[in-house]
């Protein structure tokens, strides 16, 4: 029995020795050699003075070193804090400082930025994944001069494993607390619900950083699988990767399956040894995921989850009905239901529209240091709100209708208007600012800034991009400004978001 992450790779080597776990780029790694190099990983941070319980911020897109860092820090005793790497150093200071980690490992490009900061953080040690400047060290010098066996640090299963950050209603990323348990349930569920075996390849650009793309790792490891892992996502290389590898699923968010369905070669790609797809992070018009199935030759399969829930809550079994349009059924183990908006301890009858709730060892411990987050988040008796609008059927198929928040999803990725709204309004020309969505082909939707100005004040859209592009990551950047004379209100002085759109000029 697997009681902790930093087990994973040793069992999956035991099991399946000098098969092929990842294959990335030019390059492939054997589940053996994957838990040397993590081995080493573990042995190099205890050397930096890592303990049980410290905190080690992962920052830089997929690549063999971040998966050997994940599972090296796991295996000693470390809590991992994955974080996208598309946040600015800015976003970085924050997130290292608020849960306080001691060690930051990431990619080469980032290093001299990051060295800036290193100051304004807890951050002792730096560790780059490629030549490494003055004050941070080289990974490929710290695994180099490790030993390759390493025995994991005994964990409680119940124990934080992860923090995973998400954009707050606040302005301020939060960080969810998952358990050790959480994290591998759901990855095992996800596994079990989708039929994942030492048979399967899977590819994927999904970032590893992301609850989805870990609980695709994960599970790969889990299972015996081989992850063709994309570094970043390109539709003529994704359609190459499975024809290639002979790949049996491909796992993304709407947007890369849409990308794939326009390259006008897509008829020329070997795809027959896909048996079914998984897509998730944003909902997909049924139109565009009938095609894929067409065009693809398999099943899709809808997925849905979230941070605090350590990935999936609920998805479509490969072995039963697939129902385009709907997110699937709870994983095993887990409980979902529908309540009242206005009184959430009330179920809704089946067929109507309520807040979809979740309970489950999956569900997070609470947000690091922020127990009012938490208390608003989870309720007493453990049900946990997710802020979407849903409605169940008689056989518990779930279909999300719309959001009970103002959170707008963009490719995938969570992007909340009051942390947009935080930055523009430091703006020295803006009096007022609120953010609210537009729709996009291809992205599902994007941010817009609706702006009213200080009197006598001038600025044009460009600035106030400029000024998102230092403070905020690529994704949360708005794509459209447009300057207004008021906002919306309550009669209490409260902007009204969803009216935002009748302003649309």
């Amino acid at each position: 029995m697997i009681d902790g992450l930093g087990q994973v790779l040793g069992r999956a080597a035991a099991r399946f020795g000098d098969r092929t776990a990842l294959a990335i780029g030019e390059r492939t790694f054997s589940f053996a050699e994957l838990d040397r190099l993590a081995n080493r990983m573990a042995n190099a941070l205890v050397g930096l003075g890592v303990a049980p319980g410290d905190r080690v911020t992962l920052y830089s897109p997929n690549c063999w070193e971040w998966l050997v860092a994940y599972y090296g820090a796991l295996k000693a005793g470390a809590v991992i804090n994955p974080i996208n790497v598309m946040l600015t150093p800015e976003e970085v200071k924050f997130v290292t400082n608020d849960c306080g980690a001691k060690v930051l490992l990431a990619g080469a490009d980032k290093g001299e930025a990051l060295l800036a900061i290193k100051g304004d953080t807890p951050v002792r040690h730096l560790v780059l994944f490629g030549p490494a400047p003055a004050g941070a060290h080289a990974l490929d010098d710290l695994l180099a001069g490790a030993r390759d066996a390493f025995e994991p640090v005994a964990v409680d299963p119940l124990a934080t494993s992860t923090i995973g950050y998400t954009s707050g209603t606040t302005g301020h990323p939060k960080g969810a607390m998952l358990t050790h348990r959480g994290v591998l349930l759901n990855s095992a569920m996800t596994a079990n619900m989708h039929v994942r075996t030492a048979a399967d390849s899977v590819v994927t650009a999904l970032p590893c950083a992301h609850v989805y793309g870990n609980v695709v790792m994960n599970g790969a490891f889990l299972t015996g699988m081989t992850l063709v892992l994309m570094p970043r996502f390109d539709a003529e290389q994704a359609l190459g990767l499975i024809e290639r590898h002979r790949a049996t699923m491909f796992e993304g968010v709407p947007t890369m399956f849409m990308y794939m369905l326009n390259v006008p070669a897509l008829g020329d790609y070997d795809l027959r040894s896909l048996t079914r797809c998984t897509v998730g992070g944003q909902t997909m018009p049924v139109a565009k995921m009938e095609e894929v199935e067409t065009r693809f030759g398999c099943p899709l399969l809808e997925l849905w989850g979230m941070t605090e829930i350590a990935g999936l809550g609920t998805t479509h079994p490969a072995y039963g009905i697939n129902r385009l349009g709907s997110i699937g059924i709870a994983l095993p183990y887990v409980e979902c239901r529908i309540a009242d908006v206005g009184d959430a301890a009330r179920t809704v009858p089946t067929g109507e529209v309520g807040e979809l709730m979740v309970r489950g060892p999956i569900v997070m411990q609470g947000y690091w240091g922020n127990a009012r987050a938490t208390r608003e988040t989870i309720e007493p008796d453990g049900w946990l709100h997710s802020g979407d609008l849903a409605r169940m059927d008689e056989q518990g198929y779930i279909a999300v209708v719309d959001r009970k928040k103002d959170m707008i999803i963009t490719a995938g990725y969570n992007v909340y208007p009051a942390e947009i709204e935080r930055v523009v309004a430091a703006h020295p020309a803006v009096a007022l600012v609120a953010v609210g969505s537009q729709p996009d082909a291809l992205k599902g939707e994007t941010a817009k800034a609706y702006v009213v100005l200080k009197a006598g004040a001038a600025a044009d859209a460009e600035s106030v991009l400029a000024h998102c592009r230092r403070h905020l990551a690529a994704y949360k950047v708005p794509r459209a400004v447009q300057f207004v004379p008021d906002l919306p209100k309550t009669s209490t002085g409260k902007i009204m978001r969803r009216e935002l759109r009748r302003l649309d000029a």
